[in-house]
């Protein structure tokens, strides 16, 4: 067995590696990081999401912390992973720990860490607990108290963390002009916890809001909380038959947006962030820096150039945005990945679904307009942007010589087009001769390629999916 922290936390199908045993192991190894840190008074929050025995592996793990005297703050409800990434920055804690296998199939749960700053772990954070995990195989010292026992000895506290971050959210969201456009909103929370936080706020400004998935479904209604295209069908079928002005939804753990316009058509993440971007310079008059990952789109990169704006490419995985929200607090703007994470100047450096969703809900109150029309208008200013994600499953042999073909003989060009260069910050990327790009990316945790393509027109898109599926060996 091994044990180790992705992009996001450690994450395992419960009752196989995710188990009560594993869940104590990992939380010993956090605990020994966190009385490493050179602080007197050690105190972190533990949450949880509404996922099969999440509230009963976080109880179990402050159970574990209070046996080696650090103060736990558990949750009283299911919350969501922004609002731990707040209480952390807000209660001045040494850190958090969240159960959550966020937007995974409902058979996974998972153990998030964040330190003291408020974002995801760093490689270098989760280097020292992984080595720590190994230690405790061999060794196995761990302790535990019981969860009444840390309670009598106030080493567990329950907490009620939604007013302070509603508060927080309404400084950063005109509440106002969306109470005023009187939006008509779709509201799909996919059984996750976001319950009490997106659709309460929008109740208290007066929107008439339908709302699907509000109750707990430890199984998501038999399939993942993910809401990307084909995870949103009864919202979108519920805005057209409504008609109402824009659809709004979450992940699991409310980290992740997704957006749906008028007409029932989803609204990509990449359109999304190059979408607020152009709002947030054109409302707050914000200047200074943009952060994306490598995979996200360039449309990003022509919004900022037209407005004077940097733009700080990252690897995959938003602690490294994060990173660069807390080094650069004053300039920072926006920062995103593809994969539907953002935040923003004054929040927390962690992905907030709940945060973009009102933030586009804001824009089109503002603009009076449909989402489409808003990009139209935008893409006539900087460039047409359009892009492509596919997961492509694969063979370990077919993988292991694309990772050789890729490091010694990488393509020169690419449906025809030239490869003008190659960026290797995380994956493969090849920006090609008319500004179109291809990125490569194999997971680590399964056969799959992940396959990302943005050009500027449909046919061009096609001809570099079929050029780079050649490349990676399959048809």
């Amino acid at each position: 067995m091994e044990i180790k922290f992705g992009t996001s936390g450690w994450r395992d199908i419960i009752g196989d590696n995710f188990t009560f045993d594993n869940v104590k192991l990992v939380t010993q190894a956090i605990a020994d990081y966190i009385n490493s840190e050179p602080t007197a008074e050690k105190s972190v929050i533990v949450g949880y999401d509404t996922r099969f025995l999440s509230e009963e592996f976080a109880k179990l793990s402050c159970s574990v912390l209070a046996a080696n005297n650090i103060k736990s703050f558990y949750c009283n409800r299911a919350t969501p992973t922004p609002v731990i990434s707040f209480e952390i920055i807000n209660r001045k804690l040494n850190g958090g720990i969240n159960f959550t296998a966020s937007h995974n199939p409902p058979e996974y749960n998972g153990i998030k860490f964040s330190p003291s700053w408020g974002g995801p772990a760093l490689p270098e954070q989760t280097k020292r607990i992984e080595s720590r995990i190994k230690e405790l195989l061999i060794n196995k010292e761990i302790k535990q108290i019981t969860f009444e026992e840390g309670k009598k000895k106030k080493l567990i506290e329950e907490i009620d963390t939604e007013k302070k971050y509603l508060k927080h959210i309404k400084e950063l969201v005109d509440l106002n002009v969306i109470k005023k456009s009187k939006l008509k909103i779709g509201v799909d929370l996919l059984y996750g916890t976001a319950k009490g936080y997106l659709d309460e706020i929008l109740k208290d400004v007066g929107c008439k809001i339908f709302v699907l998935h509000d109750y707990r479904d430890v199984l998501f209604g038999g399939r993942r909380p993910e809401p990307d295209d084909e995870g949103l069908s009864e919202l979108k079928k519920i805005i057209r038959k409504q008609k109402l002005d824009i659809g709004l939804s979450v992940d699991g753990d409310a980290d992740r947006f997704g957006i749906v316009d008028r007409d029932g058509t989803f609204i990509t993440p990449n359109q999304v962030i190059a979408l607020l971007l152009y709002h947030l310079i054109h409302t707050r008059n914000w200047t200074g820096i943009v952060a994306r990952s490598v995979m996200t789109t360039h449309f990003i990169d022509a919004i900022a150039k037209k407005n004077g704006i940097d733009v700080k490419e990252t690897p995959v995985g938003f602690k490294f945005i994060g990173d660069i929200m807390v080094t650069h607090k004053n300039e920072f703007i926006i920062g995103g990945e593809e994969s539907g994470g953002l935040s923003i100047r004054g929040h927390v450096p962690e992905k907030d679904g709940i945060l973009a969703c009102l933030l586009m809900a804001e824009m089109v109150a503002i603009e009076k307009k449909t989402i489409k029309e808003i990009l139209n208008m935008l893409m006539k200013n900087v460039g047409k942007y359009i892009t492509k994600r596919i997961n492509i499953k694969s063979t370990s042999e077919i993988i292991e010589t694309l990772k050789e073909k890729l490091k010694t003989n990488p393509p020169i060009s690419i449906a025809g087009l030239k490869v003008n260069n190659i960026v290797t910050m995380d994956g493969y990327k090849f920006i090609l001769e008319d500004n179109s790009w291809v990125g490569m990316r194999i997971s680590g945790t399964e056969p799959v390629v992940r396959l990302y393509i943005e050009t500027d027109r449909e046919n061009k898109l096609e001809s570099l999916i079929n050029s780079s599926k050649q490349i990676i060996g399959i048809k």
